[in-house]
């Protein structure tokens, strides 16, 4: 048997990954985020699987259930939100599961901060402008933040910045980034992305406060900073370019 990790995506249902989808329809058990996870997501199962919601449960009860699902030779496809590489909480799962010899897979899913953009309509990395995005976050009660990873010195860079799980933290985020990207500067916090229900707010860093009291948002969410959101004087890329040779267009230059 083998546990198939499976990102679920930023909410849209549709927004599944195929693999996903048929790993869902093949697993007789199925383990996902119901806080989080749609319900339609899970009509992919088999009609007899096993659903565990996990929302309620604690780790060690998690892994007695893959443990549970070992000894009766059955696969678990467990759900995800977004994507599994980041802030996914899978790393301390796998190892549990390497400590126990249980096999498993990753299956990856449409992260939040694309989500995001999509929403907005905006590509992230803009030619002369920015061309790193950062994802980070700041401390919570799940897990602080280690020392020299400050939004303070992502923002010295000037890239975009995708700032998860940190909606209750506007007033300090415009306090530090403001020094770097100035009042100006493009923002926007997406809510639940891609779910019916999701709320945009399209602000500056010297509005955000104003605009974000006005439709309150609670979590699940992400908060999009830097200059890339609002360009529109910017070279063009020179992938396009008709001067530009390459593999595919015009052969490769000789000489």
């Amino acid at each position: 048997m083998t546990i198939h990790f499976i990102g679920a995506g930023p909410g849209a249902a549709d927004l599944l990954t195929l693999r996903g989808r048929d790993l869902l329809a093949s697993c007789p058990v199925c383990l996902y985020a119901g806080s989080i996870v749609p319900e339609e997501m899970l009509e992919h199962c088999p009609q007899d699987v096993r659903k565990v919601n996990t929302a309620p449960l604690s780790l060690d009860q998690i892994e007695q259930e893959y443990v549970r699902a070992y000894e009766a030779g059955q696969d678990v496809a467990r759900l995800h939100s977004g994507d599994l590489s980041i802030y996914s909480a899978i790393a301390e799962q796998t190892r549990r599961l390497d400590r126990l010899g249980i096999p498993w897979t990753m299956t990856p899913g449409v992260p939040a901060f694309a989500a995001a953009a999509s929403v907005l309509g905006k590509e992230l990395t803009v030619p002369e402008v920015a061309q790193t995005v950062v994802l980070t976050r700041v401390s919570g009660r799940a897990s602080s933040m280690p020392p020299r990873e400050t939004l303070a010195a992502y923002a010295a860079t000037g890239a975009t910045l995708a700032i998860h799980l940190a909606v209750h933290a506007l007033e300090r985020i415009v306090k530090e980034l403001l020094p770097f990207y100035g009042a100006d500067c493009p923002v926007a916090v997406v809510a639940r992305a891609t779910w019916p229900d999701q709320i945009t707010i399209r602000a500056t860093l010297g509005t955000l406060q104003e605009k974000a009291s006005e439709s309150p948002v609670e979590r699940t969410a992400l908060v999009l900073v830097g200059p890339a959101l609002g360009a529109e004087e910017f070279r063009e890329s020179a992938l396009y370019d008709p001067e530009y040779q390459r593999r595919f267009r015009g052969g490769l230059p000789t000489g």
